[in-house]
């Protein structure tokens, strides 16, 4: 270790809140103005403690008595060997204490869209969830036009977009610096419409081509668009960690998917979901061919005497079975 050394403190997530450059050792820290590091805290003694030199060349972190003491990793101690990476409590301070020669990682590349900063995906995000908040309700409208219907539409959907984004944002500002709130909602409103058109689209198909397949497992595709805008939010909060926040969504997203397919077993017996539609379409959309009811009433008939033979069968094999006993 040479000299100068540098005094960090830190903040709970492990940022550096200020650095304070110390020609040599021993360094004395405290809230006395004599010491070579003042901790500005009212739970530190005038004279707290004291990083030294041992006779091996190391530092030791040494306790001066204080009455809240040095804590390192959830423990009180009287004197520490410390190393660059080495984090103590002084009160309420978190501290570490580098020398000129600690090794630092490589520069990270930066991943950061800097040019979609500020109002501009904001007032994107706000329009896309405007826009889709209302066409959701005119899809859904089956009564004549009453403009309330539609404002509050548009208030609610301003309202969640402001609360998601902004624990988004609150996050941002708190593992990542900077809030990033336009950035947050337009996420949050490009997921939106995401989510609505493919309803919209697959209600269509289904409709169109009796592809039953796209409103009984439509859902899990839900959740894995769902699963896409968390991982947006996530690499805007630390855009070098994507590969992680990919495998945690898809993870995720398979749980989600689980838990929807348990409980369609429990509830139906089925696997699959309901065959229902929530968008009205008109006939004038069907591509498939109509089966008429004379066509279901000759499978019903077809399933009756099935299960007629079925009934008799048991109860032959049943008689049968009570001669022998007699």
């Amino acid at each position: 270790m040479s000299a100068p050394y540098f005094v960090e403190t830190l903040a709970r997530n492990g940022d550096v809140l200020h650095r304070h450059q110390v020609e040599s050792l021993p360094i004395r820290l405290g809230r006395g103005y004599d010491n070579d590091f003042i901790v500005d805290d009212a739970h530190c003694a005038a004279r707290h403690a004291i990083i030294e030199s041992d006779q091996e060349g190391r530092m030791v972190l040494r306790d001066l008595g204080s009455r809240n003491g040095v804590v390192h990793r959830g423990k009180r101690t009287a004197s520490l060997v410390i190393d660059g990476d080495t984090v103590v409590r002084l009160g309420h301070t978190t501290l570490r204490v580098r020398a000129a020669d600690f090794p630092v990682p490589a520069e990270l590349l930066d991943r950061t869209m800097h040019s979609w900063e500020g109002a501009m995906p904001g007032l994107v995000g706000m329009f896309l969830i405007g826009v889709f908040s209302v066409f959701t309700v005119w899809l859904n409208d089956t009564q004549s036009f009453q403009l309330i219907r539609y404002l509050q539409a548009l208030a609610y959907g301003a309202g969640a977009s402001l609360v998601w984004g902004g624990a988004w944002a609150f996050a941002n500002r708190l593992f990542g610096r900077h809030a990033r709130l336009g950035r947050h909602l337009f996420i949050f409103g490009c997921g939106l419409a995401a989510i609505t058109l493919f309803k919209l689209v697959a209600s269509v198909l289904a409709y169109a081509f009796s592809f039953e397949a796209i409103t009984r497992y439509g859902s899990h595709i839900a959740i894995l668009l769902v699963a896409g805008m968390l991982y947006f939010h996530l690499s805007t909060v630390k855009p070098n960690n994507g590969r992680s926040f990919a495998v945690t969504c898809l993870i995720l997203a398979l749980l989600a998917s689980g838990l929807n397919l348990i409980s369609n077993e429990q509830r139906s017996g089925r696997l699959r979901d309901e065959l229902y539609m929530s968008v009205l379409l008109p006939p004038s959309m069907r591509v498939a061919r109509n089966h008429d009811v004379g066509e279901f009433m000759d499978k019903v008939g077809a399933m009756k005497a099935r299960l007629d033979a079925e009934r008799a069968k048991k109860v032959k094999d049943g008689g049968s079975a009570d001669d022998d006993d007699d």
